[in-house]
């Protein structure tokens, strides 16, 4: 029902101190998505989808932060999950990628994995909506923020035909970034929901856009930037 995207990236700041940097985003025809599939922290990214279990994205971002690596912690917590087999669950930490897809989860579904990022997706219209998401991401600017960047790998995902039930016209998508850098105050762009709409992609795309307007708008009036 759903396909998303997980990545790493590590990156100099205006300082030219190293940081990394997490993002995790989702879309899929059915409401609500933003509370159930995209877990992110400053330390990994984690999708939970197909017959979502929202404890494994929560614990996998748990397990993380507490110092597992990111395929340890999430085959641990399939290994605990009766029902793994109609999971999918994939994500990213500072070291690595791990990505799942369970034998009884419905077609088209599957996942890939490159440098750094994942994707997974089911009930999708074909192989080529991961693989176009996957694509998007890779060779997209990497000046431009990492919230506009998965935007537009979910676009790209969607115009190769993504979520296969057309019939179900009530969508959402929602994204998630988490940096080590410590940010005041954090920026608005990078924990947004679209919950109920025809067009979310589009929708997620208005709402990022009017936050970082309103983001630069609140830096420039109260902390002089």
């Amino acid at each position: 029902m759903t396909f998303s995207i997980c990545v790493h990236e590590e990156y100099v700041d205006a300082d030219g101190e190293t940081h990394d940097r997490f993002g995790v985003a989702v879309t899929t025809r059915l409401p609500g998505v933003g509370v159930l599939c995209p877990f992110a922290s400053e330390n990994g990214a984690v999708a939970t989808q197909s017959f979502t279990n929202v404890e494994l994205g929560r614990k996998g971002v748990e397990y993380i932060d507490d110092g597992l690596a990111v395929e340890d912690a999430l085959e641990a917590l399939l290994n605990a999950d009766e029902g793994r087999t109609q999971r999918q669950l994939h994500g990213v930490d500072a070291e690595g990628t791990f990505a799942f897809s369970g034998d009884d989860c419905h077609g088209w579904y599957g996942h890939v994995e490159g440098e750094n990022y994942t994707v997974a997706g089911n009930l999708l219209t074909g192989e080529s909506v991961v693989e176009a998401t996957a694509a998007a991401y890779e060779e997209g600017d990497r000046e431009e923020p990492l919230a506009k960047r998965l935007i537009g790998a979910l676009s790209a995902g969607s115009a190769e035909g993504g979520d296969r039930r057309t019939d179900l016209e009530v969508q959402s998508a929602a994204l998630v970034v988490e940096t080590t850098e410590e940010r005041a105050p954090e920026p608005y762009y990078d924990d947004l929901r679209v919950d109920a709409s025809r067009t979310p992609i589009a929708d997620l795309r208005e709402t990022y856009e009017a936050a970082k307007e309103g983001y630069e708008a609140a830096i420039r009036k109260y902390h002089g930037g």
